[in-house]
């Protein structure tokens, strides 16, 4: 690899190793370690191909999302015990609410399946549409639906407190843009 794509590559492993390395902690169920280990070999992967790369993000995306459904088909897993985490350092007072909540919603989203879990990653956390999930977990776009509706109901099981959150909370929430965007073959 020569000094321009080294330093190409480092570049965008600083501006986008924070959102890849959400994104998986997300796919392993709020396993920090896992995840770390997850963004760990992507990178690695991409590093070899980096001069072949069109788009970088893309393809370490889905390269974190074909690990991660190579991990659920192993079967024996490892399973580490976890802790919660204290809060971040510095965080305001009016911050507490949110922690709440991601910590609530990462402990539900935990007790889900992993195939239940990459669904509601991929349809609404990385807002894929349903035919572009379908495509990435190599099913059909009946079985995502299906299987996001399943998902949601149980989320709602394991997390009752969700709901009593209440259209309040919501609205202080920032809304989200739904105006039409070009989607790319």
């Amino acid at each position: 690899m020569d000094a321009e794509a080294q330093d190409s590559f480092r570049e965008f492993v600083e501006n986008r190793s924070s959102a890849l390395l959400k994104t998986a902690v997300l796919l392993t169920g709020g396993d920090r370690h896992a995840a770390e280990d997850l963004l760990q070999n992507a990178l690695i992967k991409a590093v070899g191909r980096w001069h072949r790369i069109d788009e970088p993000e893309a393809y370490v995306r889905q390269i974190l999302y074909r690990q991660q459904i190579s991990r659920w088909r192993l079967k024996w897993r490892r399973r580490e015990l976890t802790v919660a985490e204290p809060p971040e350092a510095g965080a305001s007072p009016d911050a507490a609410p949110a922690a709440e909540l991601r910590l609530l919603m990462r402990g539900a989203l935990a007790r889900l399946t992993a195939r239940q879990r990459m669904v509601l990653v991929l349809r609404y956390f990385e807002d894929l549409p349903e035919a572009d999930v379908a495509r990435v977990l190599g099913c059909s776009v009946g079985t995502v639906r299906s299987t996001a509706h399943r998902s949601l109901a149980r989320l709602r099981a394991l997390a009752p407190e969700l709901a009593a959150l209440g259209p309040a909370d919501v609205e202080s929430q920032p809304s989200r843009d739904f105006s039409p965007v070009e989607v790319r073959p």
